[in-house]
């Protein structure tokens, strides 16, 4: 091996080891920002934080092209390069994530013909990947060494929260009724139960999680605790989750990063998903912060399927957007969305604009309502996998941002996420209990984004999608911005036959004003849609309602939005918050 291949890949291992460090420690604060009950503190973490890994990429280029001069591919120097970081990565805690860090530095020194398994890591080393499998990241209890409710209690108290729970005795007893009215699989005698608890806590927005299973003789039952902080210096147990689509709900691709301390990923995500089989390893890769990891891992789960399918790429289903042309593969439940060259005439934006809009939702708190998003650039799909219908669609809209390469369509920046119903097509099929239902999730998204400071812009339907969860969850990035941006106003009434006859508006308009009652008008014009919504979010018609949000927002106010429903959240305990 020579001198200079093993200076290059210490260097590139050196500026992973730096991005690792920074990450832990704002990871490791997340304890102490949930115990001060410090939400605005937990909101600036987590922006900061999903921007580490790409800075650090900027930083540890720039250290190879002004220590090595890199400006063209070496072919031999670089397969050394990648044969020393592969030795060097054995026995590292976190090789699976080193492998993408990796792939980040080459992608961006060299051209995408080179983009192979030579020299990245398309596939990960099974050699490094063995050491990590069998790392230990949870605890076994047995209660009945010690009781169950001693055991409980241990467990409970084991993370050593700084502040005390407000009564612990209330909460294990609560846990325990709950577990046996719920879980069906945890009604054994206690001598036959063991307890598996991961040993690190989750944090995200105001809480804090505990994961684990039972397992008894009749199965494995996976399950959530939730913690709440009351501000006043005591955690309480707000809810326990056995449902493994209520778990699926809280790590769903609609909500912020989990912060989670532990030091090998590989067997936690492998522990997550045997608790959640629904969801992916991409999934769960990102959902606790390692985003850039999701794309790796999605992007070998996509190629995977490529191969072992035959369906054609199609456009999506649902109205044509003005701005992003929207495509899909109907046996992958992903939709893949391009910027188009030239907008709609009333899209007043520029391409810039646009991805600086998904950049906003990347770093906010998505609250369970904006569909999270992978941005990837020179993207390889082959020729024959498209629609006729779909290459002649984006040779027509987006002809600068795709290429063909021999028998590859080469396109060179889309955004990735995953494959919702649009509402509009889904309600046109919907019974009156589902338009009941997705309407209330409907209002319940608006009231949702706009308390956590992001005025969705475009509220028609079209802009909505429906998870399979029937969760209705925000995807239209473009016209969105914050609430101080805005001015909610109440439409002025016609008061002569001219006005009331006028074809356009006779009052002053002025750009960033909004008007909540035309909502009725544009996005409400069918009348069982109107009337499901009226029903459970009228108030969203009153300008007063969006003004009120707008202070709340300008007075720090972060309000509560919880990943479960309402009804399994511990009774009791509500007053408390």
């Amino acid at each position: 091996m020579s001198n200079l291949a093993i200076a290059i890949a210490k260097t590139i291992i050196n500026g992973f080891e730096r991005h690792i460090f920074l990450f832990k420690e704002t990871t490791r604060a997340a304890k102490t920002r949930f115990e001060q009950a410090d939400w605005h503190a937990v909101q600036e973490a987590s922006k900061q934080r999903t921007d580490f890994y790409d800075l650090r990429i900027k930083e540890t280029l720039a250290t190879l092209r002004q220590d090595f001069a890199i400006e063209k591919l070496d072919k031999t120097l670089w397969l050394a390069v990648k044969q020393e970081y592969v030795e060097q990565l054995l026995y590292h805690d976190k090789s699976d994530l080193a492998e993408s860090f990796y792939n980040s530095i080459f992608c961006n020194l060299f051209e995408r013909k080179y983009y192979h398994n030579g020299f990245i890591f398309v596939e990960s080393s099974e050699e490094c990947l063995e050491n990590l499998r069998i790392k230990q990241i949870y605890t076994r209890y047995e209660p009945d060494e010690k009781g169950l409710y001693d055991t409980i209690s241990t467990i409970l108290q084991k993370p050593g929260f700084a502040i005390p729970f407000q009564d612990l005795k209330r909460d294990i007893n609560t846990l325990i009724d709950r577990f046996l009215r719920q879980a069906d699989k945890t009604r054994y005698p206690v001598a036959t139960l063991k307890f598996d608890i991961l040993d690190h806590v989750f944090y995200r927005n105001k809480g804090a999680y505990i994961i684990g299973r039972v397992v008894s003789p009749g199965g494995e039952t996976p399950f959530i605790v939730a913690l709440l902080n009351d501000e006043q210096g005591h955690l309480y147990i707000d809810t326990l989750l056995t449902d493994k689509e209520h778990m699926a709900v809280v790590f769903g691709f609609a909500r912020a990063y989990f912060f989670v301390d532990c030091p090998y990923l590989l067997p936690l995500i492998n522990f997550l998903q045997e608790l959640m089989p629904s969801k992916t390893k991409a999934e769960l890769y990102s959902a606790v912060g390692y985003h850039k990891q999701g794309k790796t891992q999605f992007y070998r789960d996509f190629l995977h399927h490529l191969d072992g399918s035959d369906d054609k790429l199609i456009l999506a289903p649902g109205i044509k957007g003005m701005v992003m042309s929207v495509f899909t593969l109907p046996s992958y439940p992903y939709v893949f969305k391009i910027i188009k060259d030239k907008f709609a005439p009333s899209k007043k934006m520029t391409k810039k604009d646009v991805k600086s809009k998904y950049r906003l939702v990347k770093l906010h708190d998505r609250v369970g309502r904006m569909a999270d998003t992978m941005e990837y650039r020179e993207v390889a799909f082959p020729k024959d996998r498209f629609s006729d219908e779909l290459l002649a669609e984006l040779e027509q809209v987006a002809p600068s941002i795709m290429r063909y390469e021999n028998d590859l369509v080469v396109i060179e920046h889309m955004y990735i996420e995953r494959r919702m119903t649009p509402l509009n097509l889904y309600l046109a099929d919907a019974n009156e209990q589902e338009i009941d239902a997705a309407m209330m999730g409907y209002g319940a998204a608006i009231k949702q984004l706009i308390a956590a400071d992001i005025f969705p812009g475009d509220m028609l339907l079209k802009n909505f999608g429906v998870t399979r969860h029937g969760r209705v969850i925000f995807y239209d990035y473009d016209e969105i911005t914050y609430m101080d941006e805005v001015n909610f106003r109440v439409k002025p009434q016609p008061k002569t036959e001219e006005q009331i006859y006028a074809s356009e508006p006779w009052y002053t308009v002025e750009p960033g004003d909004m008007f909540p009652e035309e909502l009725a008008t544009f996005a409400l014009a069918n009348h069982k849609y109107r009337a499901a919504f009226m029903k459970h979010h009228a108030e969203l018609l009153e300008a007063s309602y969006w003004q009120q949000a707008q202070k709340n927002v300008a007075n720090g106010i972060i309000e509560d939005v919880f990943p479960y429903p309402s009804d399994v959240r511990f009774s009791s305990h509500k007053s408390n918050r």
